[in-house]
């Protein structure tokens, strides 16, 4: 099993670069992971205090259960990722995503390179690197048309969380990149030479341990 861990700020093409990659291998032979679906639950919290919780810290992410969860598909296990409400702030009850195991995991998420523990598991990592001007107008757009929020709330938000996070962990886990990929789901030509790795992969032309050699 090879796992790729595809990180980046807000905004910066992380989703469409492993979209992208997966149309190229093959829906069936990948299985996509969102570190967004590990948000940790704040059931126990009112909903004023889970609108002030820091959704851009490395903490906001429940990481053990994603690597409870990496760990059971390394065994072949099914594993039943949970998925997140971003208008409420929590998970959804009833709601879950199936988790099969596969020749290829593909991790996209801000901290899949941040967190040591989670970096363990990685065979080849990846950063995805956007200018902040194009992140921060996607990301306008995207909290406004799926996540119901107003202009005003993400200004304050990108300025009180998103941008100082992004500065000290974000941008800082760009270091222990294997392959940096500038410009996200423009860059055809990264896109192909990860494809291309994680191919010879699939037909064992190339191997890698978990520290990516």
């Amino acid at each position: 099993m090879l796992i790729i861990g595809i990180a980046g700020g807000t905004g910066s093409g992380k989703t469409t670069v492993a979209r992208s990659v997966i149309e190229r291998l093959g829906s069936d032979k990948v299985t996509f992971i969102s570190q967004d679906n590990y948000y940790k639950d704040n059931l126990h919290l009112t909903f004023q205090e889970r609108e002030a919780i820091n959704y851009d810290h490395p903490l906001a992410f429940d990481n053990d259960l994603l690597i409870q969860h990496l760990n059971q598909l390394k065994n072949g296990q099914t594993s039943y990722a949970p998925v997140y409400d971003f208008t409420k702030h929590e998970r959804f009850s009833d709601r879950t995503v199936e988790l099969a195991p596969n020749n290829i995991i593909i991790i996209e998420g801000l901290h899949v390179l941040s967190d040591e523990n989670l970096r363990e598991h990685l065979n080849i990592k990846v950063f995805v690197d956007t200018d902040p001007d194009v992140r921060i107008l996607r990301r306008v757009l995207r909290d406004i048309e799926e996540r119901g929020r107003t202009i005003r709330s993400i200004h304050t938000q990108y300025l009180t969380t998103v941008k100082p996070m992004h500065e000290a962990f974000i941008e800082p886990s760009k270091k222990y990149a294997d392959l940096i990929i500038p410009e996200g789901g423009q860059n055809e030509v990264g896109i192909e030479l990860l494809s291309v790795l994680t191919a010879k992969y699939l037909t064992g032309e190339q191997q890698w341990t978990s520290n990516g050699r």
